[in-house]
């Protein structure tokens, strides 16, 4: 393994959504991680290769409802740094894997957990998803047009950003912590907890007054003119960023925009009719026809691009943003790093394919594997 993470041991409790994203991401940087998964379970029923979240991981399969499954992941537990698991508060503990048995075994360990409520709370045994908590932490509410209910940002917000994110982020500075007391914790990654700390500069604004409640009213939630998207004449969209007086300045000079009504970039109650003008401006033009206009100078307009055409954009390909594994066109391993790169990614791996191979690398003796196989 190659990347800054690599000689760090990671045991993932196989999961859905954000827990193997969050594993995919120590994987791409170089840890070893090891997912123990139920024999014969599976997130996807194609080939592994287009379960891009499985990349870089190795499979054991252990069924935990048996003794012998639950002290061989114990046994792994004692040879890992990090152990992670994303399933409801007690789950773990049922299983006979709960914090307390792994720390006993592994004083050192770093046992990260990830719900979307968190291990405590009134609603810590309730089910939920993504969009339940994004709405709780008021995140939800701000996303979408004044005159239409909140849509779901898909699931990056909670799932993602402040889930998987602040899970991979409170591990790390664990890790840290832990190589130089020589003592383990847990982590408490919960998504409602993540989320809120990424609106940290909306409740800066509500408190300044800066920021209204109302949605579609404010600067960065598509209120402003120049900080939003539009319809071009082929019926693709534009996004304009030109939040600074002189980038806007520059935008308005190569479209023309010599109305007065324009001068008052922040006043608000110019906002919609500048709405107005700009919408009505961009429809006159085909996408492609104002990206040549404005992209070539600091006016903050790109095209809005579709999955597929992002793959082929100029900068992002320069970049090689998206690579290509076993035939599948996927995000490339982020960040980048200057001394230690990471290497490009294997695909998921089939199914208990690794499982022998890895319990006798990790120090397991051969008649507890044979037994534990049969």
């Amino acid at each position: 393994m190659s990347g800054p993470l690599a000689g760090l041991r990671v045991v993932e409790m196989a999961g859905i959504g954000p827990g193997p994203f969050c594993a995919m991401l120590f994987a791409d940087l170089g840890a070893e991680v090891i997912r123990i998964r139920r024999p014969g379970g599976t997130i996807f029923d194609t080939e592994p290769r287009f379960d891009v979240t499985g990349r870089g991981c190795r499979i054991v399969e252990l069924d935990l409802r048996e003794t012998d499954a639950v002290e061989t992941a114990l046994a792994l537990v004692e040879k890992a740094e990090v152990l992670t698991e994303g399933y409801r508060p007690g789950v773990m503990e049922r299983l006979g894997l709960g914090p307390d048995v792994c720390l006993t075994r592994n004083p050192r360990l770093v046992y990260g957990r990830m719900t979307g409520w968190g291990q405590d709370g009134p609603l810590a045994a309730r089910a939920g998803h993504d969009i339940n908590y994004i709405a709780l932490t008021g995140a939800l509410h701000a996303i979408g047009r004044p005159d239409t209910p909140p849509p779901p940002p898909l699931n990056l917000v909670g799932d993602f950003g402040g889930g998987a994110m602040f899970l991979a982020f409170g591990v790390l500075a664990a890790v840290l912590e832990a190589r130089a007391s020589g003592k383990g914790q847990i982590v408490d990654a919960a998504m409602t907890d993540g989320v809120a700390l990424l609106s940290a500069g909306r409740f800066a604004g509500r408190a300044s007054g800066r920021q209204t409640n109302e949605r579609g009213n404010n600067m960065l939630d598509g209120g402003a003119p120049f900080y939003d998207t539009y319809a071009c004449a082929d019926g693709n969209f534009i996004a304009l960023g030109a939040i600074e007086p002189q980038f806007f300045t520059r935008f308005r000079e190569i479209c023309g925009l010599h109305d007065p009504l324009f001068d008052e970039q922040m006043n608000k109650e110019k906002w919609p009719a500048q709405k107005r003008a700009l919408a009505a401006m961009f429809r006159t033009r085909g996408r492609d026809e104002w990206v040549t206009l404005l992209g070539g100078d600091d006016t903050c307009a790109t095209p809005v691009l579709d999955w597929d055409e992002a793959i082929g954009d100029p900068h992002n390909t320069a970049r090689n943003t998206f690579i290509t594994i076993d035939g599948v066109k996927q995000p490339a391993p982020a960040p980048r790093f200057s001394r230690t790169p990471t290497a490009v990614p294997r695909s998921a791996r089939v199914s208990g394919d690794d499982t022998h191979e890895i319990l006798g690398k990790w120090g397991l003796a051969k008649p507890h594997i044979d037994r534990l196989l049969a």
